[in-house]
């Protein structure tokens, strides 16, 4: 789902009229992909996906935790979790980490439950275990990830009817003007939910 509306860019622009309208959606779906690239994040899930991780190489603590940090990957609601022997993992059998926030970043067995991460055949640890839900930061993005989507859509819309930009450089004798790219506002909003690899 987009993290904004052409109607809330309107009301930042002050545009009453609807005749850039599809522009808008489309800068819209620009301003967000450049956030999440920017970040390396997503930040709402409208639907479960299911992510599969390997038995043998994504476990640790003797198979009781399992870490997705590796694969640069959020998840913030968690719908089944399958064992790699095809059982369903109760909610009660195990915890996130961490454990009252979100987005989860691994998942541990409780040690009352007496359960490990396995798999059935010796030959297939890959994609052995299955985990189903929102993989996304949020379910719907945070304010400031919205308004951070509504002023880069209103730069891009502002950017289409003008020459001049926001950075001029003087090397030597002649003047450049090269486009900022994030706004800084943008980057400020975005710092501290960006994911380094």
């Amino acid at each position: 789902m987009p993290y904004t509306t052409a109607a809330a860019v309107k009301t930042y622009l002050g545009i009453t009229s609807a005749t850039d309208d599809a522009l808008l959606t489309s800068l819209i779906e620009r301003a967000q992909a450049s956030i999440d690239r920017y970040t390396h994040r997503t930040f709402e899930a409208a639907s479960d996906t299911t992510k599969r991780f390997d038995a043998e190489y994504d476990v640790s603590e003797s198979y009781t935790r399992l870490d997705w940090t590796p694969y640069g990957l959020d998840l913030c609601q968690i719908t089944s979790v399958v064992n790699g022997d095809g059982t369903t993992i109760s909610a009660s059998s195990y915890v996130t980490e961490p454990r009252n926030e979100t987005p989860y970043f691994a998942l541990k067995l409780k040690v009352s439950s007496g359960l490990y991460f396995m798999y059935d055949n010796l030959d297939d640890h890959e994609d052995a275990i299955q985990i189903t839900g929102r993989w996304a930061y949020s379910i719907t993005a945070p304010a400031d990830i919205v308004h951070a989507c509504v002023r880069l859509a209103s730069y891009y819309y502002r950017q289409k009817d003008s020459n001049t930009y926001d950075v001029t450089a003087i090397p030597g004798a002649g003047v450049i003007e090269v486009p900022q790219g994030v706004p800084r506002d943008v980057e400020r909003i975005l710092a501290p939910y960006r994911r380094f690899r």
